[in-house]
């Protein structure tokens, strides 16, 4: 019960098309299981709830758009509305291949503005919204994924350039609300076997899921095989726990020994 009594808000809670969990919903049942109560936000109000039913606990489910920032305020309000507090805010929505991301040489200004408004307009007008909180509280956990593609040798302009951004802006987060008491840390995955990560790149190459997911297996490291929506839900566990009290401003990276290599 590492979180029992804590708010949570979890953007993108819900689940992409394809096989498996994906990262938001596997940190949505991680947290409840942990004994906090959860605002899950998704474009898919649906899928939202669908999250809800299969994490138990005390959740609602919330219709939200990141490309808003009226919709990233209205959900920091219906969750003070709900609970009267807010004790951790995960931004867990991200875009690569699915919002035209490609080469340099055929990338184009309508993918750059769809994959930097989700991935990162989206979270900077989340944290705004829930600092005043936050800050009121004298407490508070922002979490943000991004991802090794941050520092990898990596093909897609866009993902790569927000992913990078999202680091600099929660370190930025960080250090000017230490003082408040308020921790903020990204958490940069790897290969992951998720519905976002294999099924997309199935759907945009027109090939077989099991052929994507062996080829990425044979990327990874540590023991061959890719990570799961679990590795990632841990991994924000432990940052949203009082057990990570002492850590700020970091990337952890949960990715089989990518970086390493």
């Amino acid at each position: 019960m590492r979180l029992q009594g804590k708010i949570a808000i979890i953007i993108g809670a819900g689940q992409s098309p394809g096989e498996g969990m994906g990262n938001g919903r596997a940190t949505a049942i991680r947290f409840v299981q942990e004994g906090a109560r959860v605002l899950l936000v998704d474009r898919d109000l649906a899928s939202a709830e669908e999250t809800g039913a299969l994490a138990g606990g005390e959740t609602l489910a919330f219709q939200g758009d990141v490309a808003s920032e009226s919709s990233m305020q209205a959900c920091i309000a219906a969750a003070m509305a709900r609970w009267g507090r807010i004790d951790v805010l995960h931004y867990n929505v991200g875009v690569g291949l699915g919002g035209g991301d490609s080469p340099l040489d055929s990338f184009t200004e309508a993918a750059f503005d769809t994959i930097s408004t989700i991935n990162l307009r989206g979270c900077i007008m989340a944290v705004k919204h829930v600092l005043p909180v936050m800050q009121a509280q004298k407490s508070g956990v922002i979490l943000t994924i991004s991802s090794v593609a941050a520092y990898e040798n990596y093909p897609y302009v866009a993902y790569k350039a927000t992913k990078a951004a999202m680091i600099a802006f929660t370190r930025q987060v960080a250090i000017h609300n230490a003082a408040h008491g308020i921790r903020a840390n990204t958490i940069l995955p790897g290969l992951m076997d998720t519905p976002m990560a294999v099924d997309t790149r199935a759907r945009h190459a027109n090939r077989p899921r099991a052929e994507i997911a062996a080829e990425r297996d044979a990327r990874v490291p540590l023991r061959g095989k890719m990570g799961s929506a679990w590795d990632v839900a841990n991994a924000a566990l432990f940052l949203a726990s009082d057990e990570a009290n002492f850590i700020t401003g970091i990337e952890l990276p949960v990715d089989g020994g990518a970086l390493a290599r």
